[in-house]
């Protein structure tokens, strides 16, 4: 006897209410992801990480981003949240510090104001890509479309904007 795998979903599951047109096949995404966890593993690319939370979910990730040498963020290391959802690469991923970080570009929730996560999203993106993004963010941010105005107020005054930056951090636990 054949089971049809289709008729092993749940009825009330989203996937089972959603025209399979809609959808990227399951596969196509966690392959998709494998291999971005590859990549970002290879890349070699300092400053930055990311992983699945567990192995038996591809879809919500841990990252760390560090500030780069010569910016406010100097030898500090950021914690990330990256949840990815059923329809990627075509949305976007959710991505959100985890470590306190004061910046124009991130609110006080963690939630981050970058183009590319939002209406300059495209599916060629990578998780290297966006974690680069992120990091570069940390030095170079868009005054122009601050998520803290007191932020982006206080971001051409270096010494002060340090200060708050260091007021707000806090350290990421380590499992020692």
């Amino acid at each position: 006897m054949h089971t049809n795998p289709t008729s092993l979903r749940e009825p009330n599951s989203k996937s089972a209410q959603e025209p399979a047109s809609s959808r990227p096949a399951a596969g196509s995404v966690t392959k998709r992801l494998g291999n971005e966890l590859m990549g970002l593993m290879m890349s070699g690319s300092p400053g930055i990480s990311a992983f699945p939370k567990t192995d038996a979910n591809l879809f919500d990730w841990v990252g760390t981003i560090e500030g780069v040498a010569g910016t406010v963020y100097d030898n500090l290391k950021y914690k990330i949240s990256i949840h990815f959802p059923s329809n990627y690469p075509f949305v976007a991923p959710v991505i959100r510090f985890e470590t306190p970080c004061y910046h124009p570009n991130v609110d006080l929730h963690g939630n981050i104001c970058l183009d590319i996560l939002k209406d300059k999203w495209s599916a060629v993106y990578s998780v290297t890509t966006i974690l680069l993004s992120l990091q570069s963010l940390l030095g170079e941010p868009n005054n122009d479309s601050p998520l803290n105005t007191e932020a982006a107020d206080l971001w051409n005054n270096q010494e002060e904007f340090k200060e708050q930056v260091l007021r707000h951090y806090q350290p990421i636990a380590t499992d020692d």
